[in-house]
């Protein structure tokens, strides 16, 4: 799904919407105005617009704290993201852009999982207004190999004899205090 589909194409670019001459001007001018012939930057521009819309609360909202202005941030970088995806399906072989996309999911991930362990409630509207999947990142996991399980095994079995020891030198100190503690107790008698 394109998100370029998101802006409709006989949008006038916003300078020339509110002019009055607008209505009497030919189909063709208004194409010609319009955003479906308007720069890459200028569509960018009106994409993050209508994406922090999407995540701004009420309209005096300026991202004025922290959370905020975090979600306006997660707003611009998914802009930019769904741009470079819409331009990577035409140009597959371009890597500069695609390594520029990676380093933006990563950020965007990244800022999400904060803004998840310090305020949920943002973190899902965030989420749900931007149309946003987040999946937390998995735990790491060591390859398993067989010399890795020999290695543990074996330190495992150190451990275990190293116990066994401790545990005979426990049981000799504690039957020693025991004897001492039945002398003393004997001489008092």
């Amino acid at each position: 799904p394109s998100h370029l589909d998101d802006l409709p194409p006989t949008m006038l670019k916003k300078e020339y919407a509110n002019l009055p001459i607008m209505s009497r001007v030919d189909d063709v001018v208004k194409r010609v105005l319009s955003l479906e012939m308007a720069s890459q930057k200028e569509k960018m521009k009106v994409k993050k617009q209508q994406l922090v819309e999407k995540v701004r609360r009420s309209p005096n909202d300026n991202g004025s704290f922290e959370l905020l202005s975090l979600s306006f941030t997660v707003a611009v970088l998914t802009a930019r993201i769904r741009t470079l995806e819409e331009h990577l399906q035409r140009h597959p072989k371009d890597k500069r852009n695609r390594r520029f996309m990676l380093m933006d999911l990563d950020r965007r991930r990244k800022m999400l999982g904060y803004l998840r362990r310090v305020n949920y409630g943002t973190f899902e509207n965030t989420c749900k207004q931007l149309d946003i999947q987040y999946s937390p990142p998995q735990p790491y996991a060591r390859r398993v190999t067989k010399r890795w399980l020999i290695k543990k095994a074996l330190c495992i079995k150190v451990f275990q004899e190293k116990q066994k020891l401790k545990a005979a030198a426990r049981l000799k100190q504690r039957r020693e205090r025991q004897a001492r503690a039945r002398a003393a107790r004997e001489q008092q008698e």
